[in-house]
């Protein structure tokens, strides 16, 4: 028997071998790899070969060969940090139908975190959001399925489906003692990604929910429509990013570009490869995606100079992070609210040829000014007076493995230090929720008459201040 196994991952090991030297010349001829060599791993490959033969023998159940390389493809990346992954056929083409904004699920954004889904953020009026799905929820059972084990793409598959099909959803959430069930019923998700009104005279509102290929467009049309309808000239705008997850970076790029400067630099990343170190500006080159005419070119000038103020918290991701950092850099816009989620790393989908692809994390996001987004996030100007259902929310520095921003670590180990010595002296601050469930609270619609942070946005353009000890009062 051990003959045999050792014959068997002698061949293995050659097919793999000559599977890493062709995906190695590849990586040759298309790389800039000057004095960079890429010798094989013989040790670990022949583990992983009599790994895949003791299965092939010993398993329980008979298990096929595409499956265990499916699986060991799938565990290389997501091995790597939480946004990496193997993308098969059906992912491949979800991703795809995602970004055009309109597909069949849930309504959530979610990654993996040591073998269970988290959410990052509920994506707004959706049923998952109506359902009251919130940023942190741990899922652990789809329907009759633990979660345990499964990959995030797997996990996306379950959860996806038929419209009018209902799922139930298990969460395990910070400050409860049992499992909260959710019982949804899919919808096709159609996210409507810019959204605008009119607050008062001379007061505009903006939310972008998501970053898609038709953003940037829906945004310069909302703008030229804002400006038109005014009765007055325009004195504030408000860009509402709470609870964006994120989605296509030239989106980004549109949305500030709308509001700076043309040729003002938007973001930069850093990677090791030349294709991972680019500069991104406010020029249409960068933004426009099979699209002739630049939609931004007609905007009124005045929205480059209005006052504005940038909202954001813990569910601001990515793009948006992006967008936030470049106006706050180029000192375009006030950002308000808490510090966002710090998703500040690029990935990037290599399509394998066979319907398949990888989504693999090459580069890092820096803001204008060199900032590092990545574990790390936007910090605001203004901080909310208002906010209450940021303690315990999921960020990116919470995620299991996740990619360290390459700069801030030595600080990162400082303030843990000095978080130490706070307790030990006794000054650490209680939390002073008194137990009380979150759930009992009413929820803020963003963008209402109740919504206490675009109230402060409003008071800030005004420079009311709000008088202590009393609630502030909306504005419209």
């Amino acid at each position: 028997m051990r003959n045999i196994l050792q014959k068997f991952g002698l061949l293995l090991i050659g097919a793999v071998a000559g599977i890493m030297l062709s995906l190695n010349f590849s990586a040759v001829a298309n790389k800039d790899t000057k004095n960079i060599t890429l010798p094989l791993p013989v040790e670990e490959l022949r583990a992983f070969t009599e790994v895949f033969g003791r299965i092939k023998m010993n398993y329980v159940e008979q298990v096929e060969d595409g499956k265990l390389i499916t699986e060991a493809i799938n565990g290389m990346l997501t091995g790597l940090d939480p946004h990496s992954a193997y993308l098969d056929v059906d992912a491949y083409k979800e991703l795809q139908i995602g970004t055009q904004g309109e597909f069949g699920g849930l309504g959530i954004e979610v990654s993996m975190e040591n073998g269970f889904v988290k959410v990052i953020s509920p994506i707004e009026d959706t049923p998952a959001f109506h359902a009251g799905m919130k940023s942190g929820d741990l899922i652990i059972k789809l329907d009759n399925t633990a979660v345990k084990g499964m990959t995030l793409s797997d996990a996306i598959k379950i959860m996806r489906g038929k419209p009018n099909t209902p799922i139930n959803i298990s969460v395990i959430r910070k400050g409860e003692a049992k499992p909260i069930i959710f019982k949804i019923v899919r919808a096709i998700i159609k996210i409507q990604s810019v959204k605008s009104k009119m607050i008062e005279p001379g007061y505009a509102y903006i939310r972008v929910t998501q970053f898609q290929e038709q953003t940037g467009e829906n945004l310069a049309k909302a703008i030229e429509k804002l400006f038109k309808e005014s009765p007055v000239p325009m004195k504030g705008l408000v860009l509402d990013l709470r609870n964006d997850p994120g989605g296509l970076l030239n989106g980004a790029v549109a949305v500030s570009a709308a509001f700076l400067p043309s040729d003002s630099l938007v973001v930069y990343t850093d990677g090791r490869t030349h294709d991972a170190k680019m500069k991104l500006k406010a020029s249409p080159e960068y933004y426009l995606r099979n699209i002739k005419r630049d939609y931004l070119k007609k905007l009124p000038p005045e929205v480059k100079t209005v006052p504005m103020i940038t909202l954001v918290n813990g569910g601001s991701a990515s793009a948006s992070e992006i967008v936030a950092g470049a106006l706050q850099d180029h000192k375009r816009s006030v950002v308000m609210g808490t510090q966002t989620f710090g998703k500040g790393s690029v990935q990037t989908i290599l399509p394998l040829g066979n319907s398949t692809a990888i989504k693999l994390t090459t580069a890092r996001y820096y803001t204008p000014n060199g900032q590092a987004i990545q574990a790390k996030g936007i910090t605001p100007d203004i901080l909310d007076e208002s906010a209450r259902d940021e303690t315990g929310r999921l960020r990116e520095a919470d995620l299991e493995g996740h990619l360290s921003n390459g700069r801030d670590e030595e600080n990162k180990h400082i303030d843990e230090a000095k978080i130490i010595l706070n307790q030990e002296n006794g000054t650490s601050k209680p939390n002073g929720n008194d137990n009380k469930s979150k759930q009992d609270e009413a929820p803020i619609v963003l963008g209402s008459s109740n919504d206490l942070l675009l109230i402060q946005a409003m008071n800030h353009f005004k420079g009311i201040s709000k008088p202590k000890n009393e609630s502030a009062k909306a504005t419209n």
